[in-house]
């Protein structure tokens, strides 16, 4: 058995407040090339007193079937057809791009997740990284019944996913409010490391609002809770048997466990989740700025009181701060009168809300404060989602695509164009990948997704695709489900 480890950079010290050996953050994913419960209840002596520890057994006894176990099986990445049989560096790799060389067929990849149950209806919720990319997903129940999982959809800023099997009448968690987590706080883990499905881990909630690198939209929970790869998507719950969290990473040097621990708020997750249910896609606020900490030297150089507050950078044009009159220099301290301690605190409070809610900006500009009102614009709202319902432009084909910006059309030399972002079904089968470009389809140039499901819908059960990659355009037929 293998792991399989997203290797990051390390965290950065200053958005901890410690200083930190440097080590990777692994997602807790465990992988497979082929087939193939601690709960704390003792009393322990203090200074010769009695201290009575939290008993979680009738917690798991209660919450412990709401717990699945997900497997999943996914397509080797490898694409036949684009490379030499001698490797792409030979210099006879060039022979080879109008006769592709069919490359051996590796095996699929199998992986092991887990999740919970929020509706007796079958509706489940993990992490993204477990069930992206997977052409098939299985979902095991404590009591061995197993079923097919359609993935409802997928969010990968947040790192959530919504499953659905069919059923009813199944067992649920309790959802709880993660504000309300205090630091200190028992909690409990269930899920399926390594495998071993329904394993129960407990400790205490080591910290909040914590920022890990490439995820700053998500204020993770940090905990000491022992949780391993196999871990991911499994739920966390407070001691009133409620789900505060979803468990998704772990600091670690080695692939395993070594006393750092992250899930996501139950309340981040739950607003992205209940989006995707009922529009398969998630909506976020946008500021359009770059911003920065405010350190000791920043504070004094501008006149602060308190290093405080998210220094402006950089203001994009035509963004929804630019038009409200946000300058580069200006700092925040508050939105909506909720004070920005850290620069890291904003990203997360302008991504829950909608675009075009408007928000009231405390800043800080020439030694003084001043309110500015911004009527957020959205956040990539095309890219920050990914689904796999077939109701959705391109979603015939397995697609996920969005027009190219004007700067990546000139970068790629091309005129219109739609973005692969996501694949499955025909376009998975068909190696088609996601940073390729669609030029056209039956000879129909391309700019919108509209254009796209017009072919598709017009075509007779086959649609010959341009794709362009890497400067070369190759046509890929592919099958209309």
């Amino acid at each position: 058995m293998t792991l399989r480890t997203a290797l990051r950079n390390p965290l950065v010290a200053a958005a901890f407040g410690a200083l930190l050996v440097a080590a990777p953050l692994t997602a807790l994913y465990t992988l497979r090339s082929a087939d193939a419960a601690n709960t704390p209840s003792a009393a322990s002596s203090a200074g010769g007193a009695q201290v009575q520890l939290p008993n979680f057994t009738s917690l798991v006894q209660q919450y412990g079937p709401a717990v699945v176990s997900i497997s999943v099986i996914e397509k080797p990445s490898g694409s036949a057809g684009q490379q030499s049989p001698f490797g792409p560096d030979s210099p006879f790799a060039p022979f080879f791009h109008n006769f592709p060389f069919q490359a051996p067929q590796q095996a699929p990849v199998r992986g092991e997740g887990s999740g919970f149950i929020i509706r007796s209806d079958g509706v489940i919720l993990t992490n993204a990284h477990v069930v992206a990319g997977a052409s098939k997903v299985t979902v095991q129940l404590r009591d061995r019944r197993e079923y097919p999982g359609k993935v409802i959809g997928i969010d990968k800023v947040s790192d959530v996913a919504v499953v659905k099997i069919s059923a009813s009448g199944l067992p649920t968690v309790h959802i709880g409010d993660s504000n309300s987590l205090q630091v200190g706080q028992w909690v409990l883990a269930i899920g399926a490391p390594f495998g071993f499905d329904n394993s129960a881990t407990a400790g205490i909630v080591s910290a909040k609002g914590r920022t890990l690198q490439d995820s700053g939209y998500v204020p993770f929970i940090q905990t000491d809770v022992p949780i391993n790869p196999g871990n991911s998507g499994g739920p966390l719950f407070n001691m009133a048997g409620q789900v505060v969290g979803i468990n998704s990473q772990i600091y670690s040097r080695s692939g395993g466990y070594m006393g750092l621990s992250f899930s996501i708020p139950i309340n981040v997750a739950m607003h992205v989740a209940d989006q995707l249910i009922a529009t398969g896609h998630v909506r976020r606020g946008e500021l359009g700025i770059f911003i920065q900490e405010v350190d000791q030297g920043l504070a004094d150089s501008f006149g602060l009181p308190e290093p405080e507050g998210a220094l402006v950078a950089n203001v994009q044009p035509n963004s929804a701060a630019a038009a409200a009159g946000v300058k580069p220099g200006d700092v925040i301290l508050a939105m909506n009168g909720k004070k920005v301690e850290t620069s890291a605190q904003l990203p997360v409070r302008v991504a829950s809300l909608l675009p075009g809610t408007v928000v009231r900006l405390t800043i800080w500009r020439n030694h003084a404060q001043r309110q500015i009102n911004v009527k957020l614009g959205a956040m990539g709202s095309h890219t920050l989602a990914a689904t796999q319902s077939q109701h959705r432009p391109g979603g015939r084909l397995g697609l996920v695509v969005r027009p190219l910006t004007p700067d990546e059309q000139q970068q790629a030399n091309v005129h219109g164009g739609l973005l692969v972002e996501g694949v499955s079904g025909p376009a998975q089968d068909a190696s088609i990948q996601p940073g390729d470009i669609v030029v056209s389809a039956n000879g129909q140039p391309l700019s919108s997704a509209v254009q796209l499901h017009t072919v598709v819908s017009k075509s007779h059960g086959h649609v010959a695709l341009l794709i362009q990659r890497d400067g070369v355009r190759t046509f890929v037929p592919l099958q209309v489900q």
